[in-house]
């Protein structure tokens, strides 16, 4: 059976609050920081040393309450931030039903430019076609990585344009900033160089808001995503299921990996008794 290639994304940890915030929350509930192993957290009260709390990689009570009480609400009280890299549209789509997170997505309205610019000039070419493929293709805008596949998604998105260039006579003001305008009389029947400017060229403002409609699910985007620990915990287990769709497994896999042990031994029955990584 064919089976297309897919790029996986990457994703960084950017940061992490720690235990501590979490651990001082519980024993806030219980008033029991004379209970706490971690001096930093049983002092709270007396001498608050926020660079110590937020040093702790360990707490009793926390893991108590995670796996004997099941009391998670504690655990909101940390959070961890991901960049995430090369991930799909039809992932975001997926990723944005898990509401208690903040979550910052590359966006379509400001960042379309290279595509509309590669169009603008490809009208240019004698083979429009064959230029904006060849622009698109060196862009990497998908996360499909098939060659022949993405052949057919691009001329989806040249036909689309077209389209909507036959019909609007304002498509060109639409698309280029009025100072590049003059670029296209300048360079008429040079595609090459009018790609070129109009790249160097001031972006057209808010230029996806007329273009928007040629974006796919395949299209990549990046992503910075942070999550409270208990929403992570229900974002790994629906996510990083067998019962999942594939690329956001591969979404959830990645995101697990680069996650401090100390977080996923309260989370994930699978670490919670393996040694800090």
């Amino acid at each position: 059976m064919y089976q297309l290639a897919y790029e996986k994304p990457k994703v960084t940890l950017l940061q992490e609050s720690g235990l501590g915030v979490a651990e001082i929350a519980a024993r806030t509930c219980y008033d029991s920081f004379e209970n706490s192993e971690n001096a930093s957290v049983k002092h709270a009260m007396e001498h608050l040393d926020r660079d110590a709390v937020n040093s702790i990689d360990d707490s009793d009570l926390l893991k108590n309450l995670a796996w004997v009480h099941h009391h998670h609400s504690i655990i909101e009280h940390a959070t961890l931030s991901y960049l995430i890299q090369g991930t799909s549209r039809g992932v975001l789509q997926e990723h944005a039903r898990h509401r208690l997170q903040a979550i910052s997505v590359r966006s379509t309205r400001y960042t379309m430019s290279s595509i509309i610019n590669a169009f603008v000039a490809s009208i240019e070419n004698e083979d429009p076609f064959a230029f904006f493929l060849e622009k698109l293709l060196a862009l990497k805008l998908f996360v499909i990585s098939d060659e022949e596949y993405l052949t057919i998604e691009i001329r989806t998105i040249f036909d689309k344009l077209m389209f909507q260039y036959e019909r609007d006579d304002a498509f060109i003001d639409s698309a280029v900033a009025k100072s590049s305008l003059h670029y296209i009389k300048d360079y008429e029947g040079d595609a090459k160089k009018l790609f070129e400017l109009l790249q160097k060229g001031k972006k057209k403002r808010n230029v996806g808001d007329k273009f928007k409609h040629i974006v796919s699910d395949n299209w990549k985007v990046d992503m910075v995503v942070t999550f409270n620990i208990r929403s992570l915990k229900n974002y790994f287990d629906l996510r990083d299921s067998g019962a999942a769709w594939f690329q956001i497994q591969w979404l959830a896999q990645a995101m697990k990996e680069v996650t401090p042990i100390k977080y996923l031994k309260l989370i994930d029955k699978e670490y919670r008794n393996i040694v800090d990584r």
